[in-house]
């Protein structure tokens, strides 16, 4: 592959500058049937608290702020870029206290325990350098009774991963056993024929 064209996928790892703005832009518009499907397997509460890991574009967030018309949400991301983005694209939300997008990490998520709801991550566990530790952060910010849906592609020939650096895919047992060990206690799986995975996880309502 030439050398420009895979310095330009190494944004969909990290945005950034014009060109992170145009990867931002093509995964709100390319990734929308997927996270459509994905978010088709959680009913969050009209007061739900939300977050979005790895939030990207915004488009999530946009589509959760519709679904929790009374709730809040969240979004955070490593990229400066994809923070400038999901700012921009919910910026009426933004300015009425409904959402809110810092930059951060999801090994050190910037929220007290016990803070949401409904957390996501659509298109992004590819990129945790530890997923299980990832995993029993995102447990920890969750309430009990508490929601994490993952939506990506399972394991396989992914031609990605030879083209995105740090870029890897993991099947859905991996992942379920991960999460189980983090301290969830119902994972269930959904795997479309293309590969398209889909997992919610639930926190015990006795949980701590």
């Amino acid at each position: 592959m030439h050398r420009l064209l895979r310095a330009f996928f190494q944004n969909a790892r990290k945005p950034d500058g014009a060109a992170g703005r145009v990867m931002l832009w093509a995964m709100n518009w390319g990734h929308a049937s997927l996270a459509k499907w994905g978010r088709a397997h959680v009913s969050p509460e009209p007061d739900a608290r939300v977050l979005d890991i790895g939030c990207g574009g915004g488009a999530n967030l946009a589509q959760f702020l519709k679904l929790c018309p009374q709730g809040h949400v969240c979004g955070i991301d490593f990229s400066t870029e994809s923070v400038a983005s999901s700012l921009r694209k919910n910026a009426g939300a933004v300015a009425a206290g409904r959402c809110e997008v810092r930059q951060g990490d999801v090994s050190r998520l910037p929220y007290a325990d016990g803070s949401f709801d409904l957390a996501t991550a659509f298109e992004t566990v590819y990129f945790w350098p530890d997923v299980p530790a990832a995993f029993a952060e995102v447990f920890r910010v969750l309430r009990p009774s508490g929601v994490f849906l993952i939506v990506n592609e399972e394991s396989g020939d992914s031609r990605w991963c030879a083209i995105v650096d740090g870029m890897r895919t993991y099947a859905a047992d991996t992942l379920t056993e991960w999460l189980h060990a983090a301290g969830f206690d119902d994972v269930k799986a959904d795997i479309r024929e293309d590969g398209a995975l889909c997992l919610v996880a639930k926190k015990a309502p006795d949980s701590v």
